[in-house]
């Protein structure tokens, strides 16, 4: 049995991260619904090729399929976790970050769902910053 994290976003986000630098073709983490939703980000700006649910010992997960580059290089460069539980960070639709200047993705929880900041900025949603990815 797995034993739980204290900030399960930030167990995403390093499964991620270390499966990329160690060039592996996928990652399987722990489900839940926001890391679902945050995966589908993910997949629809282009930082990995798909992800599907699998099931093992009784155990619902996420299967991440990374996608590399030319000379293997991984999509996603960087990743990095904003907001915490021990101390979170929220921004109103005016000042939600950039990452380098709009070529990195800002990930939100809005009262709509978690979604990028581009969306929320466009429906004038603002909520807590989870994560950016460049």
């Amino acid at each position: 049995m797995p034993t739980p994290t204290t900030d399960p976003i930030a167990d995403l986000l390093t499964r991620i991260r270390n499966a990329s630098m160690g060039r592996h073709p996928s990652v399987v983490i722990p489900h839940s619904k926001m890391k679902e939703g945050i995966c589908q980000i993910l997949k629809d700006e282009g930082y990995i090729r798909e992800f599907s649910g699998v099931k093992h010992d009784g155990i619902r997960g996420l299967r991440l399929n990374l996608i590399y580059g030319t000379k293997s290089a991984p999509a996603i460069t960087g990743i990095q976790r904003v907001s915490k539980p021990s101390l979170r960070i929220y921004a109103g639709h005016k000042e939600i970050p950039r990452v380098y200047g709009g070529l990195g993705t800002t990930i939100m929880s809005t009262s709509k769902g978690v979604m990028t900041g581009t969306s929320a900025w466009r429906q004038k949603l603002g909520g807590e910053i989870l994560c950016v990815v460049w």
